[in-house]
């Protein structure tokens, strides 16, 4: 059982699957500081000093009655929040990811090389026609 399991873990696939998941990983905290730290604080000084991250709708109150003036003084407080502004920052996290695999994968279609087309195939007319050429030089 050890050595098939040595054998499945040792296939390219396997390996280049876990290079994949760790770039992954690392390229989306990338992504999610780039969208937190990044976007999201010009354009929420854009549409009025707002932090997408705080925007919450309370749909129960908690322990400590609201108006609650972070999403983080609502969840310490116990409340049942809806959290759109989260929503927001992850959609936008998503659309930034597509679009840097879009842009990786046209990459990497335009460097792939193209096999050459192989030549057509002789007719057999030509071919005999050759044979005989080579057959009266001898």
């Amino acid at each position: 059982m050890f050595k098939e399991f040595k054998e499945f873990a040792m296939r390219g696939n396997v390996i280049d699957l876990a290079v994949g998941v760790v770039i992954g990983a690392a390229f989306g905290k990338i992504v999610d500081s780039l969208v937190k730290d990044v976007i999201m604080p010009p354009l929420g000084f854009l549409i009025g000093k707002v932090d997408f991250a705080n925007l919450f709708l309370t749909l129960s109150e908690g322990k400590v009655p609201g108006p609650y003036a972070t999403l983080d003084a609502a969840q310490k407080a116990g409340a049942v929040t809806l959290n759109f502004g989260l929503f927001v920052n992850t959609m936008i996290s998503f659309i930034i990811v597509a679009f840097a695999i879009f842009l990786v994968v046209k990459v990497m279609n335009k460097l792939k090389r193209e096999a050459p087309a192989a030549p057509a195939a002789t007719p057999e007319d030509v071919q005999l026609l050759r044979e005989i050429r080579d057959l009266l030089k001898k």
